[in-house]
């Protein structure tokens, strides 16, 4: 499994990004697929994550209503559409496989992860 995040940038608060990541091998369709952020000095969090057809998401409090998972089987690729963007947003972004069709809020669920996509909210 090969992932690729991007969609990142810099944006002013309440703006929107939508992050993309990708599997180029094609090999993680049957995998649950989530999302992680870390800022400076923090920990890495989950942000959210998607089964493998999509049929089960889960969020992180602070950006439920926010922030919306989907993925496009076809392309392999799962979205991560971000609204009404914040400071406390910035960070970076890095995308990861799961060990399963389904895909949890710990790091210790994931397997592959892909290289991060810096997400910047200037206020």
């Amino acid at each position: 499994v090969q992932l690729q995040a991007s969609g990142g940038g810099l944006v002013q608060a309440g703006d929107s990004l939508r992050l993309s990541c990708s599997d180029s091998k094609r090999t993680s369709s049957n995998n649950g697929v989530g999302w992680f952020r870390q800022a400076p000095g923090k920990e890495r969090e989950f942000v959210a994550s998607i089964s493998w057809n999509g049929g089960n998401t889960l969020y992180q409090d602070n950006v439920q209503g926010r922030f919306t998972i989907s993925r496009e089987r076809a392309k392999n690729t799962v979205y991560l559409q971000m609204d009404s963007l914040k400071p406390e947003d910035t960070a970076v972004y890095y995308c990861a496989a799961s060990r399963s069709s389904y895909a949890g809020r710990g790091l210790a669920d994931y397997r592959y992860w892909g290289q991060g996509t810096q997400v910047t909210v200037s206020s």
